[in-house]
């Protein structure tokens, strides 16, 4: 991207004309990002708490007093409790290597605190790829301009990956067919030319009745199979049970589609799906994830240009970790030993105080948890308590940042140094700080690097430049990174990734070369089966009885998670319901009424929009909000469960059933258009 100045302040952003993917614009989100830079609510200096927590009152220190005090509270914390009751918690507020991952697991690993399980979004679907392919690798964005099929599995690609629609535009300009696999009628749906309105968490049932459609009718790449796949036979037969009519009755798509999609899909060549992490935010989310997988092995796609499958590409950028993140430094610590792993899903449990190995010590940062983690009550309950001594670093004060003690401003990614990966294309990229950091924020290095010193860690790595981070970093044996240095960065910013040779269109396993031990595309068949999940249509009946409608939270274009929860526009966007107009009817529900969303878990207050985005039975909420600018203080994930899915140990945010009711003080009705 590019940043334009006029001295010292930036006036717009804009994506780089000469980069492939970005190719002049951006997206939703960051194309407005200066309205977050140059924000009134900034935090600008260091604050200690002075109210209750979760009140968000705080007097402002120096940075001195702040990494005294934090040094000397943890070291405290450790002496008497033990370093595993220090927790950090951070996840991709920064996805720059070095802001992300370098000197705050340095920090961490030598000091002996607890190593956090970073599993809320991504984790059930790299473990699934890792199952199947042994690699987080897939299809260039580029080459889905050839494609002819293109399936978005739960990806909804215009508010998500916003970067990858030309190329789709291109080949559906060619004659390519594009399916929307999603229970929301999204604004991708809607441009599709068929949008399978699948029952949430219902996804393997599908794959599964592809698969059995692709062996039935000869669609099979036998070859193929035979050459780089293990366990297909075993598949097949499992395949077997899984009917059109038996898949329709499970997934809520009819039988035709079923048949044409996968018809489709083994003659329309080439072809290849674009899966995202919707899927996998269930409780069947790993095997779902696993059987997509699947599909393009069983037709031979992944010899094709624009074929294929594509969920994430992270897996190429085969950094240094060890030299980044040096985790030998957990057997300098007091621990001696690596230390105890705890899950980010279920941090409302990990607080409780009874908890048999309680944290007594948060440092928080690059996250939100009070409002992004499931079962929010729970978690707001655990950061509340008094014995729990938090840490926050952060850019405005958040519903986590309510709850700090001590809390530091931080830095934006146009103001600091970083290396960036990425996990929908090929492209490494590196960027110098482009504005002045203000007041007195600091970059998440700095931080931890001051907090290292205060410490008395000794190592040499503490005193490591941005630079040196870098060069370390960069010095892999991965051939996809050979040559790549940080004076080339320097000099062009962006560098593709040495995964073919001169350019050429990349088609990792073309000829096999699956990463995982058997070195082929492994089928699991004793995986590969459905059972409806327990907070489903087709699950727990006494669940179903008391809560009958079922909750998709689903991202929106303007927003990520609760990164721009700040923004009135974005707010307001997330205190919306959509109900169908038949559940609605059931409800005495019209537009503008104000209604509360529960189940056992919590509730809260929303405005209802009848619509036919979401369909008979499911109700739709946009996520994050901030639950301090509600209403009633509360958010999406008060509903959200946090029982971790089949693989990863991942979230299953969108197995949820609720129930909605008109609130009683609803006595005048507004008028809101319906979509």
């Amino acid at each position: 991207m590019l940043v334009h100045l006029d001295g010292d302040r930036a006036t717009r952003l804009q994506g780089d004309p000469n980069h492939p993917i970005t190719q002049g614009f951006l997206c939703a989100k960051v194309t407005r990002y200066l309205d977050r830079e140059y924000h009134p609510d900034r935090l600008l200096y260091p604050q200690k708490r002075v109210g209750a927590k979760g009140e968000g009152r705080f007097e402002r220190i120096s940075w001195d007093d702040a990494i005294g005090e934090v040094a000397s509270r943890l070291s405290a914390i450790a002496a008497r409790h033990g370093s595993e009751s220090i927790l950090p918690y951070s996840y991709g507020g920064s996805l720059g290597m070095l802001n992300g991952s370098g000197m705050d697991r340095r920090f961490f690993h030598r000091l002996g605190a607890s190593r956090l399980d970073r599993t809320i979004c991504a984790s059930t679907g790299s473990a699934a790829l890792q199952l199947t392919l042994g690699a987080r690798t897939g299809t260039e964005p580029e080459q889905f301009a050839s494609s002819r099929c293109i399936i978005a599995w739960g990806a909804n690609i215009l508010a998500t990956n916003v970067h990858l629609w030309p190329f789709i535009v291109e080949a559906r300009r060619n004659g390519a067919k594009l399916y929307v696999i999603d229970p929301l009628r999204t604004k991708t749906a809607s441009l599709a030319d068929r949008h399978l309105a699948i029952h949430p968490g219902s996804d393997a049932a599908l794959a599964l009745g592809m698969m059995h459609i692709l062996f039935r009718d000869g669609l099979e790449d036998r070859p193929f199979l035979e050459a780089h796949c293990l366990g297909w036979e075993a598949a097949q037969e499992k395949a077997r049970s899984y009917t059109p009519d038996h898949v329709a009755r499970l997934t809520g798509i009819p039988t035709d589609a079923i048949e044409e999609i996968a018809r489709d899909y083994a003659t329309r060549r080439p072809s290849v799906i674009r899966m995202n992490y919707g899927i996998q935010r269930s409780e069947r989310g790993g095997v779902a994830a696993h059987a997509v997988s699947l599909l393009p092995a069983v037709i031979g796609s992944w010899k094709e240009v624009g074929g294929g499958l594509q969920l994430s590409t992270s897996g190429a950028f085969a950094f240094n970790r060890d030299a980044l993140e040096r985790p030998d430094l957990q057997w300098k610590s007091a621990l001696g030993r690596q230390a105890r792993l705890r899950n980010m899903s279920e941090i409302g449990k990990e607080l409780q105080a009874s908890h048999e190995s309680p944290v007594h010590a948060m440092v928080v940062y690059n996250s939100n948890p009070v409002a992004i983690a499931p079962n929010s009550n729970l978690v707001r309950a655990g950061f509340a308590r008094e014995d729990l001594f938090t840490v926050v670093l952060e850019q405005f004060l958040t519903d986590t940042a309510r709850y700090a003690d001590i809390l530091l401003p931080a830095t934006t990614f146009l103001e600091h140094t970083d290396l960036y990966f990425a996990y929908g294309h090929y492209y490494l990229q590196m960027a110098r700080p482009a504005l002045p950091a203000p007041g007195e924020c600091k970059s998440n290095v700095e931080v931890f690097r001051l907090l290292a010193l205060a410490m008395g860690f000794q190592d040499d790595c503490f005193q490591d430049s941005e630079d040196d981070m870098m060069r370390q970093t960069l010095d892999s044996k991965h051939p996809a990174l050979r040559g790549i240095t940080l004076e080339e960065l320097d000099a062009r910013k962006s560098i593709r990734l040495g995964i073919s040779d001169h350019g050429a269109p990349y088609l990792p396993h073309a000829a096999g070369d699956f990463g995982t031990p058997s070195g082929k595309c492994e089928f699991h068949a004793d995986r590969l089966s459905y059972r409806p999940p327990r907070e489903s249509r087709h699950g727990d009946g006494d669940l179903r009885e008391a809560y009958p409608l079922e909750l998709i939270s689903a991202k929106v274009e303007a927003g990520m998670n609760s990164t721009f929860g700040h923004r009135d526009e974005f707010d307001a966007g997330c205190g919306w319901l959509s109900i169908h107009p038949d559940d609605a009817e059931e409800r005495d529900i019209v537009d503008g009424d104000s209604v509360d969303l529960f189940n056992a878990r919590g509730s809260l207050q929303l405005l209802a929009r009848r619509s036919t985005v979401v369909k008979p039975g499911l109700v739709a909420v946009s996520a994050v909000r901030w639950g301090a600018r509600a209403t009633d203080g509360n958010s999406i994930n008060v509903l959200t469960s946090d029982t971790l899915n089949d693989l990863g140990g991942g979230p299953s945010l969108f197995s949820c059933l609720v129930q909605v009711r008109r609130r009683p003080d609803s006595d005048f009705r507004s008028h809101v258009a319906a979509d």
